[in-house]
C-alpha cells in the first residue's frame, strides 16, 4: 500500500508524494477539462524545476474527473486578446515547462483518460510513457480554430508519429483512438481498465532504479537524438562512462553475475 502526503502548494496541480519517491500530480480543472491556463503552466515549471533535487523518483502525471487535458484555454486566450509579443512569451513559458519534463532526468508517465487535445496532446508529448484507457482519444484542434500548435506538437508529436500525420492531424482535425493511436505511436500502452493504476504500477517500477540511471536514459536519450551521429556517438560514450560505474550498480551487476538477478523472461 502506498503512503503518501498531499503537497498543496502549486496552486492548480494537486500533488501527492508516496513514500518510494514517486509523485502523483493532477491537472486540477476538470470542470475545465482541466485546461492549461498560465498558471498551471508556471506550476508545472516549478515542479519540474526542481524535482530530481527534490528526490522525486518518478512521476505520474494525470487529469481530474473524465478528462486528460483539452489544451489550451481558449476562453482565457480569448480574454486577454495579447499582443504577439504576450503570446510569443506564453509559448516560451509551455516549452520550459514541458523540455523540464523531457530533459530533467525524472521519469514522467502519463495517465491519459478522455480528451488528449491540442496543447494536452503537447502535454502528453512531453512525458517519457503514455498510456491510454478506453476512453482516451487524441487530436489537435488548432487548425479549425484559427489557431496554430505553440507548445510543442510540431517538435515532439511529429517526432512520435511523423511529420506527414501530424500536419494532417492539425490540417483536418482528425482523431485517433483504441489501437489506432498504439500503432502510431501517440501511446505506448493501452489498457482495459484504469490508465491511472496502470500508469502507478509503472512508477513503481522505474523509481525502484537508480535515480542516475533514471536521470541518463529520461535526459541523455533526448539530447543525443538532437546530435549528429558522430556527436552522439561520442556523447553516449562518456554517460555510459559515469552510468555504468557508478558505486552503486556494483551490486545489481554482482547479483547478475551470481546469477540471483531475476532473468529476462518471454511474457507467458
Amino acid at each position: 500500500m502506498h503512503h503518501y502526503k498531499e503537497i498543496n502548494a502549486r496552486g492548480k496541480l494537486a500533488i501527492q508524494g508516496h513514500d518510494n519517491g514517486v509523485h502523483v500530480i493532477s491537472l486540477n480543472r476538470p470542470t475545465k477539462r482541466n485546461a492549461l491556463d498560465l498558471e498551471t503552466i508556471e506550476d508545472l515549471v516549478t515542479f519540474f524545476s526542481t524535482a530530481h533535487q527534490n528526490g522525486v523518483r518518478a512521476v505520474v502525471l494525470r487529469g481530474e474527473g473524465d478528462h486528460f487535458c483539452a489544451g489550451l484555454d481558449l476562453i482565457e486566450h480569448w480574454k486577454e486578446d495579447r499582443s504577439p509579443d504576450e503570446f510569443m512569451h506564453v509559448c516560451l513559458r509551455w516549452h520550459e515547462a514541458f523540455n523540464k519534463m523531457e530533459y530533467g532526468g525524472v521519469p514522467v508517465i502519463a495517465a491519459l483518460n478522455g480528451a488528449v487535445v491540442g496543447g494536452g496532446l503537447e502535454l502528453a508529448s512531453s512525458a517519457h510513457v503514455r498510456i491510454m484507457d478506453q476512453t482516451t482519444y487524441f487530436a489537435l484542434p488548432e487548425g479549425q480554430r484559427g489557431i496554430f500548435t505553440g507548445g510543442g506538437a510540431t517538435i515532439r508529436v511529429s517526432d512520435l508519429i511523423g511529420k506527414s500525420r501530424m500536419i494532417d492531424m492539425i490540417l483536418t482535425g482528425r482523431v485517433y483512438q483504441g489501437q489506432n493511436a498504439v500503432d502510431l505511436g501517440l501511446a505506448q500502452y493501452i489498457t482495459e481498465g484504469s490508465s491511472y493504476e496502470m500508469a502507478l504500477e509503472l512508477a513503481d517500477k522505474v523509481a525502484a532504479n537508480l535515480p542516475l540511471t533514471n536521470f541518463a536514459i529520461c535526459s541523455a536519450i533526448s539530447h543525443l537524438n538532437n546530435m549528429s551521429g558522430m556527436d552522439a556517438a561520442y556523447a553516449e560514450a562518456v554517460v555510459a562512462g559515469v552510468v555504468n560505474t557508478q558505486p552503486a550498480a556494483r551490486a545489481r551487476l554482482e547479483a547478475f553475475a551470481n546469477k540471483t538477478a531475476a532473468r529476462i523472461r518471454p511474457n507467458s
